[in-house]
């Protein structure tokens, strides 16, 4: 199992006076200092390819809206530990009472990765935060499984915007 997604819901917020269907056109900012700019080369691509299905066009000339966003990965433990289980039963006219334990242990590394990422859209007449969202997914390993789990992710985000008022 080198990669499983997180049965999250993404957060989303936004600018509840804003109206969002005068936004026609957009374009994409690249966080400065990336230290994954494969990740961040996914997000980026992923983002553009949502937002144009949805009808919108990329131009680096007065875009209506940019699009900004940020990711981070975290450690999380995998699951293990105990438990313990009291069964009872009969068998014929005989009854009895039954005790059991079991342990659970991750096979491999004890801890796994979560990838958290957020998406801005931001008004470029005014410099504003009119739209956010944010979702996460678990992963073992980079690769092809984790550029899946990221388009997934950002199309799970985007899914939201615009907001349906």
């Amino acid at each position: 199992m080198l990669l499983t997604a997180c049965a999250t819901k993404p957060n989303y917020d936004y600018d509840t006076n804003y109206d969002f269907n005068q936004l026609k056109q957009f374009s994409t900012f690249t966080p400065e200092n990336t230290t994954d700019p494969l990740t961040a080369k996914r997000v980026e691509t992923a983002i553009t390819a949502v937002l144009v299905t949805k009808g919108f066009a990329e131009t680096q000339e007065n875009p209506q809206f940019k699009v900004t966003y940020a990711f981070k990965v975290e450690d999380k433990p995998k699951n293990s530990g105990v438990s313990i289980g009291l069964g009872t039963g009969s068998w014929g006219s005989s009854g009895g009472v039954s005790l059991g334990t079991s342990v659970s242990v991750p096979v491999g590394s004890n801890t796994a990765k979560i990838q958290t990422i957020q998406i801005n859209i931001i008004d470029t007449s005014n410099n504003r935060l009119i739209w956010r969202g944010s979702d996460k997914f678990n992963f073992d390993n980079g690769g092809d499984e984790k550029a899946e789990e990221t388009q997934k992710t950002v199309a799970t985000i985007l899914a939201l915007f615009p907001p349906q008022k």
